[in-house]
């Protein structure tokens, strides 16, 4: 490949965004995913133009080639409840433009929950809201991506044929993107476990979606079984999926310019995202 890979962890923003670099820096990371603000609020502080320039300089000298960010779990795009849905619009158009001002290109989703209205509704209001925020954001230089999901409780976006509706109903809005998280996907019931059972997946999307979609992977294995519908993340190589999804993924030269973060449990020092990221380096050497 030329050079390490395009993989690394998300960061926390503890003591402020700009910190999240220098502890990805750290870990050997070369893209870093962040919240752009307190993942468990509403409204976050608004980003001073210090901390933008202390962001922005830290990601200068570090050696970190992407930064792309994960939107609140409170938001949630696809609820019947109108109100819920418009303070959900207001505070992602608010992440998008916090990414604006960071530069940051990418602002990654879970795509909603229809909480008992059913899924075509879900999906509707999902391309609804999707439609007037990339309006809202023209110009920006800011994408948003849809992310597979495992589908617990009523949660959309457990199959591809979820997202492909949702791309559909935005009119193949190019600022619409995709990533896929391996313990989700499994979860949903894509068995990538095996080296049969992954290509027939990846062909699965590439046939109903398209790779020309696809921005960014999230590796995780997973502690829950195929088709459990349980969204929890385990170590690589350590949960249910062992290490053939992540040691294709690694290899695959189609997916080398892409960045692959980790979502893995870990303590304050890290040395659990040292392990892991080594596990993905050692299936190139």
């Amino acid at each position: 490949m030329g050079k390490d890979p395009i993989i690394g962890a998300h960061m926390s923003i503890s003591g402020g965004v700009d910190l999240a670099i220098e502890r990805g820096k750290s870990v050997g990371c070369r893209v870093v995913q962040i919240f752009t603000k307190n993942s468990n609020q509403w409204k976050g502080k608004p980003l001073e133009v210090e901390v933008v320039e202390r962001f922005k300089a830290n990601l200068d000298d570090s050696g970190i080639e992407e930064v792309v960010a994960h939107d609140s779990y409170l938001i949630n795009l696809a609820s019947p409840d109108e109100a819920l849905r418009r303070k959900s619009f207001e505070a992602f158009l608010d992440e998008m433009d916090r990414c604006r001002l960071l530069g940051i290109r990418s602002l990654i989703m879970h795509p909603g929950s229809h909480t008992g209205a059913g899924e075509e509704e879900g999906l509707k209001n999902i391309a609804t809201e999707i439609t007037a925020l990339l309006d809202r954001s023209d110009g920006w230089g800011v994408d948003i991506v849809i992310e597979t999901t495992a589908g617990q409780g009523t949660n959309l976006g457990y199959s591809f044929e979820h997202l492909a509706s949702i791309i559909d109903r935005v009119h193949g809005n190019e600022r619409l993107k995709v990533c896929i998280d391996t313990c989700h996907v499994f979860a949903a019931g894509y068995d990538i476990s095996t080296a049969e059972g992954y290509d027939a997946t990846m062909e699965q999307f590439d046939r109903t979606i398209g790779f020309d979609r696809l921005s960014a992977f999230h590796l995780n294995d997973s502690k829950k079984g195929l088709g459990s519908r349980v969204d929890r993340h385990e170590h690589l190589g350590e949960g249910t999926l062992g290490k053939i999804p992540f040691q294709c993924i690694m290899k695959d030269p189609g997916f080398s310019g892409i960045p692959k973060i980790i979502e893995t449990p870990k303590e304050k020092d890290m040395d659990e995202d040292r392990v892991n990221l080594a596990f993905l380096r050692s299936f190139i050497k």
